[in-house]
């Protein structure tokens, strides 16, 4: 299994556009924007109601709550019942959004991504320069809640595939299962499936003023015992329907089935909504039983999880013996650096957005004569230089003349050192691009390793500039 880069370009929207509805738990009136992001952006949430506009990305690390919905909080600030808008995002393959909202909740709608679909539609999709990366799954990962029996899975696949199974152990709904082989077919198969609720639910959430934005127009009751005439009065008042029956089929009235699974449907939604806080897509078939918030999130705090460690620890296979793309000769017609502070042997790969190069290592360094005597170290800072150096390479391969340009720091971030480096060690560096290159300025994310391991990553940005 691995994070692999793809031929696939990542996608917008192309311009902003707004819905505005209710809370289903509430009740409040909300206006959703969505804006088209910038690439490697993913998806994020902007509070625009709260000062300073706080931001809440769409990372499963970020999850409070999955009691009615998924919520997020980051720093004190909510957001709560994501799924169905994430849903929606991923079901039309968009990579990148900016979520606006002035209240904590999305508007429930119909209970369906059906009308999130139509918004993103109606503002249209932006292919970008960046491309995508995937996830791809070789072994079977699995998270199961012993409580509840809930488990989810994931296996390898060819594409993104999700099937759900729905046991809930009742007469009125009884055991559905839903699948989506391609993630093309979600506008037409999944996105107008509706949220559904059970009526002892129900009356819970009504007694504790936890519903406030439902009505039979945006979610499926379920009948699942006897309706009292204290119950049907409190259900009118809820709803501000003068009478409300039960239909043969064991759902309140005022609405109509779209599918006879429509309750396996809008779990396998949730699934794809609740799995978008992953951060990186996934090419595997997920296979969900009895899913729920709970162990859908849980599932994707494990493979964020792994997926970041992956990342990190994902040693280039590079056969050092191999004729590299550029000596040292060659490297030095492109980096203005000389001895002693050239600290780039080989790059092995190169790419438009990622570069892969080599250092060895000796006694024979200069700063090994003071750092330190009887114990050499190689100073982190000359090890993110050298990760820099790498990087140039990258940036400077976009320009016709790099003999003539100077690479210039402008940022270093989220700078962690692992593993000392001391002579004898072998430095492999690993640039790939955050964002395409723009006016000469390089932002990417550099990992080195050595021994196999990680032993240092920064984020990095840069910019070349032409010599006068």
């Amino acid at each position: 299994m691995g994070i692999v880069s793809t031929d696939i370009k990542q996608k917008t929207i192309q311009k902003e556009i707004s819905l505005t509805g209710v809370g289903l738990h509430t009740g409040k009136e909300v206006t959703l924007t969505f804006k088209p992001a910038s690439e490697n952006t993913g998806f994020a949430f902007k509070r625009i109601d709260l000062e300073g506009t706080p931001v809440i990305e769409a990372d499963a690390n970020y999850v409070t709550s999955t009691q009615r919905g998924t919520c997020l909080e980051k720093n004190g600030v909510t957001i709560q019942t994501c799924e169905h808008v994430l849903a929606a995002l991923i079901g039309l393959d968009i990579d990148n959004a900016i979520l606006e909202l002035d209240n904590s909740e999305p508007p429930i709608m119909d209970g369906s991504s059906k009308f999130f679909v139509e918004a993103i539609e109606k503002a249209g999709i932006q292919e970008q320069e960046a491309f995508r990366e995937v996830y791809e799954v070789t072994d079977v990962i699995s998270y199961t809640d012993e409580e509840s029996g809930s488990e989810i899975l994931v296996m390898p696949s060819k594409e993104y595939q999700v099937t759900t199974m729905v046991d809930f152990g009742t007469k009125v709904l009884g055991t559905q299962n839903a699948t989506l082989n391609k993630i093309s077919n979600f506008k037409k198969d999944i996105s107008d499936s509706r949220t559904f609720s059970f009526l002892h639910e129900l009356e819970a959430l009504l007694e504790h003023g936890l519903i406030k934005g439902g009505d039979l127009n945006n979610a499926i009751v379920y009948v699942d015992k006897e309706l009292s005439d204290s119950t049907m009065e409190k259900l009118k008042e809820a709803f501000n329907k003068e009478a409300i029956a039960v239909k043969p089929n064991g759902i309140l009235d005022n609405l109509t089935l779209h599918y006879p699974n429509e309750a396996a449907r809008h779990k396998l939604l949730d699934v794809i909504g609740d799995l978008a806080l992953i951060g990186t897509r996934i090419r595997g078939k997920v296979i969900a039983n009895k899913p729920g918030h709970f162990v859908n999130t849980q599932f994707a705090k494990k493979m964020s999880k792994l997926i970041k460690n992956e990342r990190r620890n994902n040693v280039p296979n590079i056969d050092l013996n191999q004729t590299p793309v550029m000596d040292v000769n060659q490297i030095m017609d492109m980096l203005p650096h000389r001895q002693p502070f050239l600290l780039l042997d080989k790059v092995f790969e190169l790419s438009e957005n990622k570069v892969i190069g080599m250092k060895n290592v000796t006694m024979n360094e200069e700063f090994f004569k003071g750092h330190f005597p009887g114990a050499p170290v190689m100073p982190g800072v000359l090890i993110v230089e050298a990760m820099a150096q790498t990087g140039g390479i990258l940036v400077l391969s976009t320009v016709p003349d790099p003999e003539n340009y100077l690479t210039f720091f402008m940022k270093m971030d989220k700078v962690k050192f692992k593993q000392k480096v001391v002579p004898g060690d072998t430095l492999i560096f690993k640039c790939s691009l955050i964002t395409p290159i723009r006016r000469g300025i390089c932002h990417m994310q550099g990992y080195a390793y050595t021994n196999g391991k990680l032993c240092a990553e920064a984020e990095l940005m840069a910019q070349i500039t032409k010599v006068k």
